[in-house]
């Protein structure tokens, strides 16, 4: 349900924030990285196979627990982006932009009139009905993100006119596949990648929108906040899953090892 965007507040207060990519299916792992601390998910319907009402029941979770819910969709695809948004989406996150007019379409998709042309509906997001539904819409506009991802070659060079679509409220980097792009695969931090990610950067600053890293290491993350970024996705929830029990199983394994020996 429509709730204040605390991840749009604190990026207009100034402040730091950390979210997590959530691939896993799962409302309960949606409340633990909210219980965890971070201050945002985005739940990736992208590369995984997440159906409808699972997808709710994640976005449930996630409000119960304070954490603001981005939904990724495949594409630029109106349909998609409207039925996360129904489900109680605080923000779409969509992959693979490479043209203002990409860009226009997917803020019209999100965005109820006069700013965009969001089909009208009094679910879940708009309580039932519950509240003055004129009111609902103007505050829908004010706190639904709408967050592009630059992720090719086409993508930078066309940085500045993506992010020049009034409506754009953040942009997230896609350093893997923009190694794809330049024809190195998963080489995420090669001096071309890092060149073409510090150029779409460049383009948020002359646009005015806030820019989110991924950083793979804790060098990148210095070298982004020494640049003034204040928005990261900290990798996704399997990485992070299985380094740790990868480690606690070793480090285990270790100590039966030194008691034996």
């Amino acid at each position: 349900m429509l709730g204040t965007n605390r991840l749009k507040q604190k990026l207009g207060e100034g402040e730091m924030v950390f979210g997590l990519l959530c691939s896993i299916p799962s409302p309960v792992v949606v409340e633990m990285v909210g219980c965890a601390g971070f201050d945002f998910v985005i739940m990736d319907t992208e590369h995984v196979l997440v159906n409808p009402e699972t997808l709710e029941n994640m976005i449930r979770a996630a409000e119960a627990v304070g954490l603001t819910a981005l939904v990724r969709v495949s594409e630029p695809n109106p349909k998609e982006i409207l039925r996360a948004l129904d489900g109680g989406a605080l923000g779409i996150v969509v992959p693979h932009m490479e043209s203002r007019e990409q860009a226009e379409l997917i803020v019209r998709a999100c965005k109820y009139a006069p700013e965009g042309s969001r089909s009208l509906n009094s679910g879940r997001a708009g309580t039932f009905g519950k509240h003055d539904l004129t009111e609902y819409i103007r505050r829908a506009n004010e706190e639904i993100m709408v967050v592009p991802m630059i992720e090719s070659r086409s993508g930078v060079e066309q940085a500045d006119a993506i992010l020049s679509v009034p409506g754009i409220d953040m942009v997230l980097e896609g350093a893997a596949d923009l190694s794809q792009s330049y024809g190195i695969p998963w080489q995420t931090r090669a001096p071309l990648v890092k060149a073409g990610l510090k150029q779409s950067y460049e383009a948020s600053l002359r646009q005015g929108v806030t820019y989110c890293a991924i950083p793979r290491a804790m060098e990148d993350y210095e070298e982004w906040r020494q640049l003034g970024v204040r928005a990261f996705v900290l990798g996704d929830e399997r990485g992070v899953s299985f380094r740790a029990m990868r480690a606690h199983l070793q480090s285990f394994a270790a100590e039966v090892q030194a008691a034996k020996g």
